[in-house]
């Protein structure tokens, strides 16, 4: 008899659990933890690709030091920051996407450096690693907006009746999104 209740039991839990929607909320908890993989991976091909952009800088424009240094401090300062996937929290994903901006914006001015020095915008190297981190930038929006789009569809799975009971009760909780930067909000001055 005490067999036949603790068979009865474990139906009983397996019925409850694939009818609450728990497996579904681990699957797409591992999509999303698995796509923010993706994106971590797409921003460390960025980082990697910068000491080579700098050295051939470095070899063109030597009083250009400053911001050759400002462009080793914000890798440095990026790639510091990880997240762990359990933790995609709105003020972790700001804290994250902030280094890869001040990342991004010491690029832009290394790569306006090549305006003042044309044998540097005529070397193959600087041309084809400039190349390679506009694909990467590329990458990193198509990884960042499938990664918000899981998010999503996350989110809104836990959200639903009956989900929401057991998501709460299993611990499963929102995930943040990436979001524009609040300098991408202002429009740009154009003065001519």
């Amino acid at each position: 008899m005490r067999n036949i209740k603790i068979l009865f039991s474990v139906i009983l839990l397996g019925a409850i659990f694939s009818g609450c929607g728990y497996n579904t909320m681990v699957e797409k908890q591992e999509a999303v933890a698995s796509q923010w993989g993706n994106v971590q991976n797409a921003y460390q091909r960025r980082a990697d690709l910068i000491p080579n952009l700098v050295a051939t800088v470095k070899g063109y424009a030597e009083h250009e030091q400053e911001t050759l240094t400002k462009v080793t401090e914000a890798r440095a300062k990026a790639t510091q920051i990880t997240i762990d996937p359990e933790n995609l929290t709105d003020e972790n994903i700001r804290e994250y996407q902030q280094a890869q901006a001040e990342l991004s914006a010491a690029l832009s001015r290394l790569l306006l450096i090549q305006e003042n020095y044309p044998e540097l915008k005529a070397n193959q190297n600087f041309l084809a690693l400039q190349d390679e981190l506009a694909g990467t930038e590329n990458r990193i929006a198509v990884e960042r907006n499938r990664f918000n789009q899981l998010v999503k569809e996350y989110n809104a799975y836990i959200r639903k009746f009956p989900q929401i009971i057991y998501a709460g009760l299993f611990g499963f909780k929102p995930k943040a999104y990436f979001q524009a930067v609040e300098e991408a909000q202002t429009a740009i001055k154009v003065q001519f």
